[in-house]
């Protein structure tokens, strides 16, 4: 497992090719997918181990990716200690009271082991599937996650959050703050129980400017990354639109800082090493859209991702952000073969 290709570039260690592995490469694309979560929400799919297991096999056995990524929700905690929520289809994650006062914090009680047991049933079962396949465990970091409870709900501009945190700051770092807790508890459930590097998804923090990153949201991503250090696995931090950010987002302390499509994965190393006074490996980043594209347009694109991935010490090829549910899967399974039969001959 330690030599797996994944783990190696992770580490920023040469390998025997550039991994690759997909952001949502678990779910509506795949056919089978459809038909197992037939007549089951999106919550309870998360919460039973026999649902959770097979979805998140499901790609590894028809792509041949270099890792497995956890199947859940970042919003799947919060529901396990009882906070008022449901993933309404082709909507998302939906809150029947949103934080609104330093009270309405006290339903986010502190995630107990007991309290996500699903969880740690299935990475074991998962652990014994997979064999050498790395599997990633993950959260949503404490800005993402916030967002929600504020917003009450997906958003497209996060005024509503933006505006808390300036107007009522010792509401926003005390719920950001509690997020963390939250996360540390869920991520640190997943490793204990065997998954082999875990990602902080901070989906939303390019809504920020650099200035409100630093002062509102970095502290608490930071908390959530010092206190996972003692596992001594990989810590992969992503977020949509972060372009501005990314030398903020690896100060807090991720081992590797995942891009989007909007910036060249060299000139993001450079941005990473401008702020951090060193070099980190990096996961990115072909635009999802490509993926309707066709080969013709799609083959380039690999050949220039995986050239620029050299500037880093490690590469890890994902998609720039997660696979759209209208994808081919033959053509992820063809991105797969290709980038590793390409970088194996680099």
């Amino acid at each position: 497992m330690d030599r797996s290709a994944f783990l190696l570039a992770a580490r920023g260690e040469p390998g025997p090719h550039t991994p690759v592995w997909f952001m949502r490469q678990a779910g509506r694309s795949l056919p089978e997918y459809r038909a197992i979560r037939e007549g089951t929400t999106m919550l309870e799919s998360c919460m039973r181990p026999d649902l959770v297991v097979e979805i998140t096999l499901q790609p590894v056995r028809r792509y041949g990716v270099d890792a497995a990524i956890f199947y859940s929700d970042i919003v799947t905690p919060l529901k396990a200690v009882g906070v008022d929520l449901e993933i309404k289809p082709g909507v998302g994650p939906v809150i029947a009271s949103p934080v609104r006062a330093l009270e309405d914090l006290d339903g986010i009680r502190p995630v107990d082991p007991a309290d996500v047991w699903f969880v740690t049933e299935s990475v074991q079962q998962l652990k014994a599937e997979l064999g050498g396949t790395p599997l990633i465990g993950f959260a949503g970091a404490p800005f993402t996650v916030a967002s929600y409870l504020v917003e009450g709900g997906p958003s497209k501009d996060y005024a509503r959050t933006k505006s808390l945190m300036h107007s009522d700051p010792k509401l926003w770092h005390a719920l950001a703050d509690r997020l963390a807790d939250v996360a540390i508890a869920y991520l640190s459930v997943q490793i204990e129980a065997g998954a082999s590097a875990i990602q902080l998804f901070d989906s939303w923090a390019g809504a920020l400017s650099p200035r409100d990153y630093a002062q509102f949201v970095q502290p608490h991503s930071a908390k959530v990354f010092a206190a996972l250090e003692q596992y001594g696995v990989p810590r992969l931090h992503f977020g949509v639109n972060t372009g501005e950010l990314l030398g903020l987002m690896s100060e807090a302390g991720a081992d590797v800082v995942g891009v989007d499509w909007r910036v060249p994965l060299d000139e993001a190393v450079r941005r990473i090493t401008a702020a951090g006074g060193h070099p980190k490996p990096v996961q990115g980043n072909l635009d999802p859209a490509l993926l309707s594209a066709g080969w013709d347009a799609i083959d380039p694109q690999l050949d220039r991702i995986l050239a620029e991935g050299k500037a880093a010490p490690g590469h890890i090829f994902n998609l720039g952000h997660g696979v759209p549910p209208t994808t081919d899967p033959e053509v992820l399974h063809h991105i797969v073969k290709a980038v590793q039969e390409k970088s194996a001959r680099s």
